[in-house]
């Protein structure tokens, strides 16, 4: 066999095409690098959006690899279809009389020589593309990845290698092909079939069935074996699939090469080869981490088409699981299938009393690009305000919140509290009395289980955080990534939280200063404010047209104005700077009708309502006083902090005073020893709370986006959506100190 070997290595050698053609692999180069000059001219010519959504360049060697696989296929085939051409067969078959040791022989050396000049092809065009790209390749895209990836990303170099790997079995392919062929013009046309119609009829197809066909073409194997997307085949299929075409490719050509009477017996061993070879690491890849669901799914009425609803049942006090039950509606996203499906994601709703499954349809854009690894799902929390169980009326209205200046009245005060309080309550007190973050955290591991994940991710948006923070907690192991979207911080102190109000006050007393537009241009806006905010605290503001207990005292022009301060409307209007100005110069003038009227739109009252339906949440997460001594502490504390805006951080916590359900989840610290790095992202508003949320879990890191907003990633905000993507899909985290830049208007 030896012998014959070597033989076969000679004429390899000794064949000047074979050196002609190998040189001709340099057009795989050129294309990749031309490509990627395309690419990088019409990345430069998009707006900062648009290159977020460009398609990715990847390791840039998918460009070129139908022109090498085309090469070192050839390579294969004219190995044996130039011996039946020049007749020569015939005498290799008088000296080796064994066809298919023949046939076999041709292999060592073939691979040898594909294997080596694979692999040098593979990194050099993976060296041009990135060249080409520049500094583009670095651009971080929504999906996740960047415009072009170096060798340094995970699984990277693996994709390189088996790159160089999978044009040597092209090579073995050619060859069988050839065996089975016998003519040079018929070895071409079927590997034309296979290498570039095949997937290019693939790409025609409608998803996700192009996603499925696509994932089984050669092109896009290497990729899903070094686990960095290209289907939806995992890895060990992958490579099973790669090894399946050779082996049928081979089989093929020695069932051919065979004397007729033989190619049976061949025919079956190479066959149950391919079976082995395929079905077998497939197998053994399976679906880890996951389980059937027990969920019943079905049409959502009046949300997004794709969106699909199931009912859980889960105990309504988690202390007596075998006690009442209550209902809840699960919605679902289901992953696209455009590369293999790696979990769920949970995106938790903020509030407290948001519905998930409005949120999520109404996002759906959002999740566009996480959803072709991922299926999204979220819940109508047990705190949804509209559930039906307590009236909605009542949820959504409240008492004014005053601002005690002594014992009598912080009473007082908690008194109005639980007279609003108990009459929401008197409809299902055990309800009202179980709806903090703890139970719907709990809730969420029933959706687990029911979905039969071992772990999830989530995006916990707003007050979404507190439920998420409970997770953590109570279900350290469940979590495999976290993200915080602008959440609130149950840790960081009141006072210090506002701080980025008073920067916000800052740019919008400095918009003042510079925009003609403005109602206070011309004047020291800090001291109108102040002014005003003083003298209304000693003798409130009268609201004309409503009675005089409607007065705005200076702690409640702080609260109406707080929402404005901190997101001004789209530039370079700033309507809501614009209408905020407006409403101080009037109050000024004694009369707070703009406050109030802005105020009425959203609430449909004079002044801004403590409303029940967050109440019943926030209180029973202790967000409330222990008394009367530390409400007076941290008022303290946050005159001396915030100088405009003093107040604003006591506004929840004194909606407790008085409440009557004790606090169910007081904050607690997190099991950080137990968790995986979070990644927190958030906007000039909620950063610094955030950052340091995510600091109590080492590894962690956070994202600002440089300019006013909210819930970040549901509204579509494509540099944090690219961050999250990312760290979702791989677990990388950015830098340490990683800024989005604002959005172009």
């Amino acid at each position: 066999m030896i012998d014959v070997i070597a033989s076969e290595w000679l004429k390899l050698r000794t064949l000047r095409s074979n050196l002609y053609l190998l040189a001709c692999s340099v057009a795989a180069v050129l294309a990749c690098a031309g490509i990627a000059f395309m690419i990088g001219r019409g990345f430069d010519g998009q707006t900062m959006d648009e290159r977020m959504a460009f398609p990715p360049n990847g390791d840039g060697i998918g460009n070129g690899i139908a022109v090498a696989y085309f090469v070192f296929a050839v390579l294969g085939a004219l190995a044996i279809t130039s011996e039946y051409g020049t007749k020569a067969i015939q005498t290799s078959l008088v000296a080796v009389p064994r066809r298919q040791v023949l046939l076999l022989a041709k292999v060592p050396g073939l691979a040898a020589v594909a294997l080596v000049a694979g692999q040098a092809l593979a990194f050099l065009m993976h060296a041009a593309s990135m060249a080409v790209l520049g500094d583009r390749a670095g651009q971080l895209l929504r999906d996740g990845v960047t415009l072009g990836t170096s060798l340094s990303e995970p699984g990277m170099l693996a994709s390189v290698v088996v790159a160089g790997l999978s044009m040597a079995a092209v090579a073995l392919i050619g060859l069988g092909v050839g065996a089975a062929v016998r003519s040079t013009p018929g070895a071409l046309v079927v590997l034309t079939l296979i290498i570039v119609v095949l997937p290019v009829a693939a790409k025609t197809l409608p998803m996700p069935l192009r996603a499925q066909a696509g994932s089984f073409m050669i092109e896009n194997l290497p990729l899903q074996i070094a686990e960095v997307g290209g289907g939806i085949l995992p890895p060990a299929a992958a490579a099973g699939l790669l090894v399946a075409y050779v082996v049928a490719a081979l089989t093929a050509g020695a069932t051919m090469i065979m004397l007729p009477g033989r190619r049976i017996k061949v025919l079956a061993v190479g066959a149950a080869a391919v079976v082995l070879v395929s079905a077998m690491p497939a197998a053994a890849a399976g679906s880890p981490g996951s389980g059937p669901s027990t969920l019943a799914w079905a049409d959502c009425p009046d949300l997004v088409k794709e969106m699909r609803c199931a009912s859980i049942t889960v105990p309504l006090n988690w202390a007596e699981p075998s006690g009442r039950k209550i209902d809840l509606t699960v919605g679902l996203l289901p992953a696209t299938g455009a590369q293999r499906r790696m979990g769920t994601v949970f995106a938790i709703p903020g509030g407290p009393g948001g519905s998930g499954l409005t949120a999520l349809s109404k996002n759906a854009g959002s999740f566009a690009e996480l959803r072709g690894r991922f299926d999204v799902v979220s819940v109508e929390p047990r705190n949804t305000i509209d559930k039906g169980v307590l009236p909605y009326d009542c949820l959504v209205s409240g008492p004014w919140i005053t601002w005690p200046d002594t014992r009598a009245e912080y009473a007082e005060l908690g008194r109005r509290n639980r007279a609003a309080a108990e009459r929401c309550r008197a409809a299902d007190p055990e309800f009202f009395d179980h709806l903090d973050s703890a139970s719907v955290a709990r809730d969420m591991e029933a959706i687990r289980v029911a979905l039969g994940e071992e772990r999830l991710s989530f995006i916990a948006n707003s007050y979404g955080g507190m439920p998420a923070i409970a997770y953590s907690r109570l279900f350290p192991g469940r979590v495999r990534a976290m993200v915080f979207d602008g959440s609130v911080n149950p840790y960081a102190d009141r006072a210090w939280s506002r701080l980025s109000h008073e920067e916000s006050f800052t740019r919008f007393a400095a918009w003042c200063a510079a925009n003609t537009t403005c109602a206070l241009h011309g004047r020291d806006v800090g001291e109108v404010w102040r002014a005003l905010v003083a003298r209304a605290d000693r003798v409130p503001v009268p609201v004309k047209g409503e009675p005089p207990h409607a007065a705005y005292s200076g702690f409640d022009i702080k609260e109406a104005a707080a929402p404005s301060i901190i997101e001004p409307g789209p530039e370079p209007e700033f309507p809501r700077w614009t209408e905020l100005a407006e409403a101080i110069e009037l109050a000024a003038d004694g009369d707070a009708s703009g406050f109030a009227d802005y105020v009425r739109r959203s609430t449909k009252s004079p002044k801004v309502p403590s409303f029940t339906g967050m109440n019943m949440t926030h209180c029973l997460d202790g967000v409330g006083f222990r008394d009367y001594a530390e409400y007076r502490q941290k008022r303290r504390e946050g005159e001396r902090v915030l100088p405009n805006l003093a107040g604003i951080e006591l506004w929840h916590p004194l909606a407790c005073v008085g409440w009557p359900a004790p606090v169910t989840n007081p904050p607690a610290p997190l099991p950080a020893d137990e968790l995986p790095p979070f990644l927190g992202v958030g906007s000039w508003t909620d950063f610094h709370g955030v950052a340091d949320l995510v600091r109590r879990v080492p590894g962690s890191a956070a994202v600002q986006y440089q300019w006013h907003g909210h819930g970040l990633y549901n509204s579509g905000n494509s540099c944090i959506i690219s961050h999250v993507n990312r760290y979702l899909i791989t677990l990388r985290l950015p830098a340490p100190i990683t800024v989005c830049p604002k959005t172009a208007p």
